[in-house]
């Protein structure tokens, strides 16, 4: 008697899970930007004592660039530009009081000296990121300088005789290339560190909604970073001492920046 065999029935196909959706952007207006200074400020008079302690870094590292200046003058142009723009992560300490005070906590020193200890290795791999970014810059200055000046010059004098009519080439060389890394810099870290320490997010996640948030409202942004450099050049005339309180007025204001632009979770 013939028995009849059933086959076996084939597994069912492997769903993949759906990707999560972008994160959220709010739409900004250009009366913003000053408002987040604004908020700063305020963040900085209820906080003034951690604020001072970051600004009189902000100060030291200005000093440090004036030595940097004395024993390898080729260096400063590139790392005046990235000490301007890897201020996101120097800020992670004033991203944290703002974060306390907005929260109704009353800020802590030593907190806010540890805040880089939640997120080590999400802000780790960004810090790597930057860091490279930033040597990438140095190196492709010394570049310009090379081939501007036909080898490398002796620097004796003061850079500003870098910046004669006869050097035009060297000035619109170094320009183009200050433009194109300060812009990509900008553009990746603008937001990315404030939402790295509020939420649990990867860097690159962080990284791209960012620059996602520079292409979409590059106006507001734009008109944000130039608030930025003319407050922190200005900040830089008297021998460095504006940053005492530009600086962590800065960093709270960029904050108050991710906080409007970003959608809460």
């Amino acid at each position: 008697m013939n028995e009849k065999v059933e086959a076996a029935p084939s597994p069912a196909p492997a769903v993949e899970p759906p990707a999560p959706p972008p994160i959220a952007l709010r739409p900004l207006s250009y009366a913003d930007p000053l408002r987040w200074l604004a908020l700063g400020w305020r963040d900085f008079r209820r906080a003034p004592g951690i604020g001072l302690f970051y600004g009189f870094t902000f100060m030291a590292m200005g000093w440090a660039l004036m030595v940097v200046f004395e024993h390898a003058p080729p260096y400063t142009l590139g790392l005046s530009g990235g000490f301007l723009l890897v201020g996101p992560f120097m800020c992670l300490g004033i991203y944290r009081v703002s974060q306390r005070l907005e929260a109704g906590v009353k800020p802590d020193f030593g907190d806010s000296l540890m805040a880089w200890d939640t997120r080590t290795g999400q802000l780790g791999i960004f810090g790597v990121v930057l860091l490279v970014l930033e040597m990438l810059w140095a190196r492709t200055t010394l570049v310009v300088f090379a081939v501007s000046f036909d080898g490398m010059p002796d620097f004796k004098g003061s850079l500003l005789a870098l910046l004669a009519p006869e050097n035009i080439t060297f000035i619109v060389s170094w320009a183009v290339v200050g433009f194109i890394f300060a812009s990509l810099i900008y553009a990746v870290s603008v937001v990315s560190i404030p939402m790295i320490l509020d939420r649990q997010t990867d860097s690159i996640t962080a990284g791209l909604t960012s620059m996602r948030l520079v292409l979409q409202q590059t106006g507001v942004m734009a008109w944000w970073a130039l608030l930025i450099a003319v407050t922190v050049g200005l900040a830089l005339l008297p021998w460095f001492a504006g940053l005492i309180v530009v600086g962590p007025v800065i960093g709270h204001a960029s904050w108050h920046a991710y906080r409007a632009a970003v959608a809460a979770e």
